[in-house]
């Protein structure tokens, strides 16, 4: 199946799937003409690849974990070695890191808006 038929399927942008085969995520064949060629195989592995994605980890993670996965449309890690875990627990852990960030900074800011909001209050009720 070529690109076109493939991004119908997956309801992957084109875009994104020549962007996972320039990462070396997704390999397709090539016709005579250059053209992309996908087999039926390659549906399942876009959905996996574009689930790793949204699920936060880096292409650089992605092609060292694709090996392990299962060809289905779960993401499920069969025969991971050693090393695979430790990556997959060093990008949980970093992600770990940035949620922890994110909330500190989100509870700052809900902190400022009460306090401004507060402020604007005390200045209404005086000026009545």
């Amino acid at each position: 199946m070529r690109i076109g038929e493939l991004s119908a399927l997956t309801g992957i942008p084109r875009r994104m799937l020549r962007y996972y085969d320039e990462a070396g995520l997704l390999i397709p064949d090539r016709s005579a003409n250059g053209y992309r060629e996908y087999d039926a195989q390659s549906v399942d592995r876009a959905l996996q690849i574009r689930g790793l994605i949204e699920a936060g980890l880096p292409t650089r993670v992605i092609k060292q974990v694709l090996p392990c996965l299962k060809q289905s449309r779960d993401i499920l890690v069969a025969g991971a070695t050693p090393e695979t875990l430790a990556l997959l627990e060093g990008e949980r852990d970093a992600m770990t890191e940035r949620i922890e960030r994110l909330t500190r900074s989100r509870d700052a800011i809900s902190r400022y808006i009460g306090t401004v909001r507060r402020m604007r209050l005390h200045e209404v009720s005086v000026a009545s």
